[in-house]
């Protein structure tokens, strides 16, 4: 391979790598837009959310196409062919991220608020707090190539798996409680569940990056919730 299509060929990956961190941004300001209008119930803001998710779309078929594009036309093998790959699955995960926190907008502008329930909303800013960490050092890790880095996210998304599960039994009991509550708490249950599968869609780029970084793949099976990290019912409530 010559000097000049070495060249040509690290441009292309570094105009990739820009619009992959682009995407990275975007997601990230959609998450705190979507969850800062359901702690104030914001519809403005719940409709901007939503309006904000098309560039995603937008950038996830770009990158896809010039990345499928620059596989046809320099057949790279090993590490490059891995760099592509990467290209390719991490915007799939990042515009997942733009599709659920457009869900969690979504649920903002059906939701009416009620004096006294908004204190269930305590337990979900803690796990907004953790999955948006997540998010931001997987990306992280995939812009500083980190591979240790991407294994701390791959072990903490269990703490949010477990924020979720004691969320969902706070909630879960609320409802029983009082029936009134039933409407309003089921739409923080959704809220929940979304906030949880951002925190799975991090975890994915994690993972992918391990791969790029080493070559190999972490196992299947991730790590389990931990008890430690579980929000009692008197905080959520």
């Amino acid at each position: 391979m010559s000097d000049h299509t070495i060249k040509a060929y690290d441009e292309e990956l570094q105009i990739l790598d820009h619009k992959i961190a682009e995407m990275g941004a975007i997601a990230e300001k959609l998450l705190s837009d979507a969850m800062e209008s359901l702690f104030n119930f914001d519809a403005d803001l719940a409709y901007a959310t939503i309006s904000g998710d098309l560039r995603l779309d937008i950038l996830e078929r770009d990158i896809e196409e010039q990345a499928i594009a620059t596989i046809a036309r320099r057949q790279p093998l090993a590490a490059d062919l891995r760099e592509l790959i990467a290209t390719i699955r991490i915007p799939s995960d990042l515009e997942r991220v733009g599709d659920l926190a457009k869900n969690i907008a979504k649920r903002v502008i059906k939701i009416k608020p009620q004096l006294g329930i908004p204190r269930c909303i305590i337990g979900l800013r803690s796990m907004h707090e953790l999955a948006a960490t997540l998010l931001k050092d997987a990306l992280d890790a995939y812009a500083q190539r980190d591979a240790e880095r991407a294994r701390g996210v791959w072990m903490r998304d269990a703490d949010l798996d477990a924020l979720q599960h004691s969320i969902f039994r706070d909630l879960l009991a609320f409802m029983m409680e009082n029936p009134h509550n039933i409407a309003f708490c089921t739409h923080l249950l959704f809220c929940s569940k979304n906030i949880e599968r951002i925190g799975d869609h991090a975890t994915n780029i994690a993972e992918m990056v391990v791969y790029l970084v080493t070559g190999e793949s972490l196992p299947i099976e991730r790590p389990k919730g931990r008890s430690s990290t579980s929000v009692s019912p008197t905080t959520v409530m």
